[in-house]
């Protein structure tokens, strides 16, 4: 036969759990019991408003007594009568904030932070025993203490409390005693509290004027017409600690179809040698949630600096909430659109600024197209590349034509576009190039061996892009400038070398040989490298320039000379491709002895 009946949950059981998985820092606790002193502000104000309560001078004091081992959190608010307490309070999960807006509609649900009715029992994460003291703003309402050491029993009696509001008393664990310090306290309150709504002062003194330690108007409440740059720059500096300013920034303010409120800040590229994480602030209601939820703000914006205020967003949400919630989606796609119009303006109407700001700019943007194609779509436009000029050419003017299957059929292949990773190393290369009056553009951010592999993908029949020493361009060659001869004298001298040997007839006599790199392997080679998955990828080819002098003289020298030359030009040419290992740096010192001995005999 069945039988239906209801799960009872012990309390006994419950609240170990409570203590110790219901949030992942402990510390949090201050923000939570700071968050439900700020709702019972809400409420009276609310009720204020409808003329059912007064209420003025709204503030919230915390207090730290090392003598009487208490963390104290009061607030002048709308206060509870015994029989709230007993709902509220003991309990668990009963979410006052969603039973006062349920007999509130008319009030409206701003500003109310709760949801779960969990924030309190957080305190049980750092006390031994906590006290409330509390009183009804209701006419003729007692005082009510409340006592419980986190068990499963608690006292309710009355007390003497003369003004209405809340004072919750947390009588600290031993091992807990740092959250009696009170700059561990006010380092809590800036993290959590900073942009709280009423004013929060830490250990007033009595006859003191005494300033609150957050700001109850934070800049991105207000309308961006009513921002000056200088404000901008101060909430920058003050709420990043970065004596750097900005590039510039993005200010969010959105009513419908979610409220969003924000500002964005692109700042100063420190160092090019990593991505440099930034700080994104995200707040509900003023609340401080968390830095850098990457389910609300996409991946690469989190390369920048900000603050955005989303009431939308539940305080306590789990992120498989937060990956699967429709509304969250939209609001990380409508931030990101909002950065790309901010860059797409800039560029239209300022574009020397624009053009100013690239070199800090590009690895965010280039960081952001790789991650996420919407965001490329909308900037593809406006990405940059300096050339051997240094001047700053648009992408589209870089590509080619587009390659059609009738033209690729024929042989035809999409533009080389050769590029400079590194300006000294390459400087032989370049030279070669600006002496034959052709072009490259310079990717010289750790970023752009992805960056250009994307673009290549993403645009397959107009550009591959090759290093400047990947392969020698048509235009700095003679045609039939081969030599045999000449190949194979540089053959049987580097025999055992893992090279490849080519002649050209290059338009520059004065070059030698130079080394050029499959662009293919070595960019497996640096992928490689980067997932360590082993070392390099050797596929050198060595280029002999047949129109050079020295290399012509090598058909008539004598055996020992050839030797000697072909080893010189051959560690020349690898020095201004890369570093010499040890036993190669030993070797070409060797050569050297070897011609000064030769020079000195003639």
């Amino acid at each position: 036969m069945e039988k239906q009946g209801n799960i009872r949950i012990s309390s006994e059981n419950m609240m170990p759990i409570i203590k110790k998985w219901l949030y992942s820092e402990k510390d949090i606790f201050l923000r939570e019991i700071i968050a439900n002193a700020s709702d019972a502000i809400t409420k009276l104000k609310k009720l204020t408003e409808l003329g059912e309560a007064q209420g003025d001078d709204y503030k919230i004091t915390v207090t730290t007594d090392s003598k009487a081992g208490t963390l104290t959190v009061e607030d002048n608010g709308i206060g509870m009568t015994a029989d709230e307490v007993e709902t509220y309070i003991t309990q668990i999960a009963f979410s006052g904030a969603a039973d006062f807006l349920d007999k509130y509609e008319k009030a409206g649900g701003d500003g109310i932070i709760g949801h779960f009715g969990l924030g309190f029992y957080s305190a049980y994460m750092v006390s031994d025993t906590i006290e409330i003291f509390t009183k009804s703003y209701r006419d003729g309402s007692t005082g009510v203490h409340w006592s419980s050491d986190g068990n499963s029993t608690y006292t309710i009696g009355d007390c003497d409390k003369e003004t209405r509001g809340t004072k919750i008393v947390m009588h600290i664990a031993q091992e807990e005693k740092e959250f009696l310090k009170e700059n561990v306290i006010r380092n809590l309150l800036s993290k959590y509290c900073a942009f709280m709504p009423y004013d929060i002062y830490l250990n007033p003194k009595v006859g003191e004027e005494n300033k609150p330690v957050n700001t109850t108007a934070p800049l991105y409440l207000k309308q961006p017409k009513e921002c000056t740059d200088e404000e901008y720059k101060n909430f920058y500096r003050d709420t990043f600690s970065d004596f750097n300013e900005p590039l510039f920034w993005i200010h969010l303010n959105m009513e419908y179809p979610f409220r969003l409120k924000g500002i964005l800040y692109f700042p100063k590229v420190r160092k090019q040698v990593e991505l440099e994480r930034g700080q994104v602030k995200l707040y509900c209601n003023q609340v401080y949630i968390a830095d850098n939820i990457k389910e609300v703000i996409p991946e690469f914006l989190m390369l920048l600096n900000g603050v955005i205020d989303c009431p939308d967003i539940p305080l306590n949400v789990s992120r498989s909430f937060l990956q699967n919630d429709t509304q969250v989606q939209k609001i990380a796609k409508h931030i990101t659109k909002k950065v790309a119009d901010k860059l797409t303006e800039l560029y239209k109407k300022d574009k020397e600024r624009y053009e100013n700001c690239w070199k800090d700019l590009s690895t965010f943007v280039k960081f952001g197209c790789i991650k996420d194609d919407s965001f490329y779509d909308k900037v593809k436009d406006i990405i940059l590349f300096k050339n051997l000029a240094g001047e700053y050419v648009p992408v589209e003017s870089v590509y080619g034509d587009e390659v059609t299957d009738e033209d690729a059929k024929a042989g035809k292949e999409p533009k080389a576009v050769y590029y400079v990773s590194d300006e000294s190393k390459q400087a032989q290369y370049v030279k070669m190039f600006r002496d034959a009056g052709l072009d490259a553009v310079i990717c010289d951010n750790f970023i752009d061996s992805h960056f250009i592999s994307y673009l290549e993908y993403k645009n397959p029949k107009r550009v591959r892009f090759l290093r400047i020493d990947a392969d020698v361009a048509d235009a700095l060659k003679e045609e039939n400038g081969e030599n045999k001869e000449i190949e194979e004298i540089f053959k049987k001298i580097l025999d055992g070398k893992k090279l490849k040997i080519k002649s050209e007839k290059l338009k520059n006599p004065a070059v030698p040989a130079v080394i050029n790199a499959s662009e293919f392997m070595r960019r497996m080679s640096e992928m490689n490298s980067f997932y360590q998955m082993g070392g390099g990828i050797d596929d050198l080819t060595l280029i002999v320039n047949t129109a050079n002098p020295s290399v012509q003289a090598l058909l008539t020298a004598e055996e020992g000379s050839k030797q000697i030359a072909v080893m010189q030009l051959y560690y020349l040419s690898l020095m201004s491709y890369r570093q010499l290992t040890p036993e190669e740096n030993t070797e070409f010192m060797q050569t050297n002895e070897k011609l000064l001995e030769k020079f000195f005999q003639n």
